[in-house]
């Protein structure tokens, strides 16, 4: 039965398949497009993954790459899935189909898990066998060493999915007993993802004040540590530089008992927390109130911001930068613009005077991670045709998805940049420049994501979280939006030392403010066809 359920999960959501059975050219040239897009992102992190090694092998401490394969896979395991919990574990689209057919709940959950596990897999695997290619040209290694690597490879992610799965599940259990759930899930999804990232800090510092991490040889030490901190990865390490049977064995007993006793503990109340999640609380005391007026554009945008808030999964995707940004602002108010550089740069010889030209290129790379534009049109769905069937132009509609994006980003992007132009001691004259460069790079994330949006529209989606995260529009707009602007941070810092920050920001404001331009215009040819 639970090859049933998978067997079917993977044929409706794979592109392979779509491309295979349809007959529109078009969708078939939008697949291919993000086949191109995932092959390019996958590289990178292969080519990554594999001069690390190299790096780590050329200074003769290879033995660290194990260790160092294990958590960048468990790191990965935790993030992909405590942000895919909510969607494909709980309060999924299908739920009311899935239920009334003869399957148990438990047999739902595993399939909902293994899912997830597969669909992430080629991203563990990336990094550990390009990895192990590395490993290899320097390390003394066996045969039994790499089958060893390569099996325990796909018993790496399962603890840390685990954990990720269960904190999801305490989430959707206690968000369910309130009224506004979906904000309430948000938000503690919010606090269990900042409590890890503060928990890796809190680590790293510990390694990294006093004698770790002073010189090279220390990472053996870190090497200790790290296993000492997380077991399973010292398991996968000293499998493989020891051939320790008795780690892989530990690795593989303890990953197999823990998914099923957390599968068992979910499956126990899995009807109670969907069916809650999935209710409607109405109100006792309505009233009735004087109904408001607002223009078509604004009242698409307000319907947008209502669709926000209807979905925990968009919620949390859609307002990270925007938190990051609020996070970064606060930062500013409390250990001022220098304490920030100390922190990022480690202590590196770096001024705010170096820095100060990107300032709005940093907060841009927090808010631009993700524009709702990118996937709104798709989220349409199977709905469209009610889109289409309204007296409404398509440009009317991408405007007011468009306007909805501006709304969202623009105050905090506004409010960033003001904190650290403020602690930084800038003149106002450059801090307004600044604000201005940010609003114009807000305008162009959201034209710019509108046209990835609406040129890669997927409408028969069967789970939102396959365009939100995984949608071709969102890869499209993420990932040269984001390399582009990390590349534009540092050849600002570096303009900064030879060139006047005026005439820098005004430049970049009108280059901005031109890609808004063409990218509007871009959006407006795509309605017309």
């Amino acid at each position: 039965m639970n090859n049933i359920l998978l067997k079917n999960m993977l044929l409706s959501t794979s592109q392979l398949n779509i491309f295979r059975t349809t007959k529109d050219e078009k969708k078939k040239r939008k697949i291919e497009g993000a086949w191109v897009g995932m092959t390019v992102i996958y590289l990178m992190i292969i080519v990554y993954s594999f001069l690390s090694c190299i790096g780590f092998g050329g200074i003769g401490l290879i033995d660290i790459a194990p260790m160092i394969c294990a958590m960048t896979i468990s790191g990965l395991a935790f993030i992909f899935t405590i942000f895919r919990t909510n969607g494909y574990l709980f309060n999924f689209k299908e739920y009311d189909m899935i239920m009334s057919l003869p399957f148990g709940e438990m047999e739902v959950v595993v399939s909902r898990f293994v899912y997830m596990y597969i669909k992430c897999l080629p991203w563990y695997l990336s990094v550990s066998l390009s990895m192990l290619v590395g490993y290899i040209i320097y390390a003394e290694f066996s045969l039994i060493s790499i089958v060893m690597w390569i099996v325990l490879t796909i018993f790496v992610p399962l603890i840390p999915m685990v954990v990720a799965t269960f904190l999801g599940f305490c989430v959707a259990k206690i968000s369910s007993g309130f009224k506004k759930r979906n904000i309430i899930t948000t938000v503690l999804t919010f606090v269990v993802v900042a409590g890890s990232f503060g928990l890796n800090y809190a680590i790293n510092k510990l390694f990294s004040d006093g004698m770790v991490r002073q010189t090279l040889e220390n990472i053996y030490a870190v090497n200790e540590k790290m296993g000492q901190v997380y077991i399973p990865a010292k398991w996968f390490a000293d499998a493989i530089n020891n051939g320790n049977i008795v780690g892989a064995l530990l690795l593989i007993g303890s990953s197999s008992a823990l998914f099923v006793i957390v599968v068992y503990v979910i499956g126990k109340s899995y009807r109670k927390i969907n069916s809650m999640l999935k209710s409607h609380a109405a109100s006792g005391n309505y009233k009735m109130s004087r109904q408001k007026t607002r223009s078509v554009v604004q009242s698409i945008a307000y319907k947008e911001f209502r669709r926000l808030l209807g979905s925990s999964n968009y919620l949390v995707n859609a307002t990270v930068g925007e938190l990051l940004s609020l996070a970064l602002g606060i930062a500013a108010w409390v250990i001022g613009f220098d304490g920030i550089i100390k922190f990022i740069t480690n202590g590196a010889p770096v001024t705010t005077q170096m820095v100060a030209p990107s300032i709005p290129f940093i907060v841009y790379f927090l808010i631009g991670m993700v524009a709702t534009t990118a996937c709104s049109p798709s989220l349409e769905g199977k709905n469209y045709w009610i889109v289409q069937s309204l007296p409404i132009d398509k440009k009317v509609l991408y405007k007011g998805k468009m306007l909805f994006n501006m709304y969202l980003t623009v105050p905090f992007m506004t409010f960033a940049i003001l904190s650290l132009c403020i602690t930084g001691h800038m003149n106002v004259l450059n801090t307004v420049l600044d604000v201005i460069l940010g609003i114009a790079l807000c305008a162009f994330s959201t034209t710019w994501g509108c046209v990835c949006g609406v040129k890669h529209m997927r409408l028969d989606w069967e789970n939102e979280i396959e365009v939100i995260k995984q949608g071709a529009a969102v890869m499209v707009y993420l990932f040269p939006n984001m390399i582009v602007t990390m590349i534009l941070v540092v050849v600002m810092v570096l303009l900064g030392l030879v060139v006047n920050h005026l005439l820098i920001t005004v430049v970049c404001i009108l280059v901005v403010t031109l890609l808004a331009v063409l990218c509007y215009w871009r959006v407006m040819k795509l309605a017309e066809e």
